[in-house]
């Protein structure tokens, strides 16, 4: 039988620990979650690989790495509220909902909502709202956010996403420009967003956050 937690464990000493990646709520979390009930069934055992897990096609379960990274960065804090946009099987979201008062997952795909609907009651991540809809809307019923993080990359924020954020609020995203990568995290300051560098990753373009998306309030 295989042992996942001993996995789980070894993830986070060789993939995130040497990363720079040092708040201990994020670690906890990622220790806590078990990574392999949220993906695809043909890569279950291979879980807690250090790349990117294809979940379709556009779409991929961040690797431990560039997701711990971008959670250390955030600096969650217990009592806001996170929108998870693009949370595929529900990882980020059973992970995000240990450092969060709640976390409003958007979901596009009707079978991966239903799937993450699932593991994340598995999991008894009862502070995560699964709402399904297009992932360029976001979830504004359930804002404004202090939080937003974007599973995939992106060209371009739709202003609709901006404008359910709180003032001051922080976003993170994954700005992907041909094979270059570089996470980039955001906070509203007077209605825009001011952007600062945070590490270089790779990810393909979210349905919806391509450089030619338009949209409209």
């Amino acid at each position: 039988m295989t042992d996942f937690a001993t996995r789980r464990a070894i993830m986070v000493d060789s993939q995130i620990r040497p990363n720079d990646i040092t708040k201990f709520p994020v670690i906890e979390a990622l220790l806590h979650v078990p990574r392999e009930e949220f993906v695809p069934e043909a890569w279950r055992e291979a879980a807690y690989v250090s790349e990117n897990i294809p979940l379709a096609p556009g779409r991929v379960l961040f690797e431990p790495r560039t997701f711990g990274k971008m959670l250390d960065a955030l600096d969650i804090q217990p009592d806001e509220l996170v929108l998870d946009i693009g949370c595929g099987l529900g990882y980020s979201a059973a992970v995000m909902s240990r450092l969060a008062v709640a976390v409003v997952a958007v979901e596009e795909n009707a079978a991966f909502a239903a799937d993450a609907q699932a593991a994340l009651a598995a999991v008894e991540a009862d502070n995560v709202v699964l709402h399904q809809g297009p992932l360029a809307e976001g979830a504004e019923k359930h804002g404004p956010y202090d939080v937003v993080f974007v599973e995939g990359a992106v060209a371009v924020v739709p202003e609709g996403i901006v404008a359910q954020m709180k003032e001051g609020g922080r976003i993170i995203c994954l700005f992907q420009e041909g094979a270059l990568g570089t996470v980039r995290i955001g906070r509203k300051i007077d209605g825009r967003i001011g952007w600062r560098h945070a590490f270089n990753a790779s990810a393909p373009v979210v349905s919806g956050f391509e450089k030619q998306a338009a949209f409209t309030l």
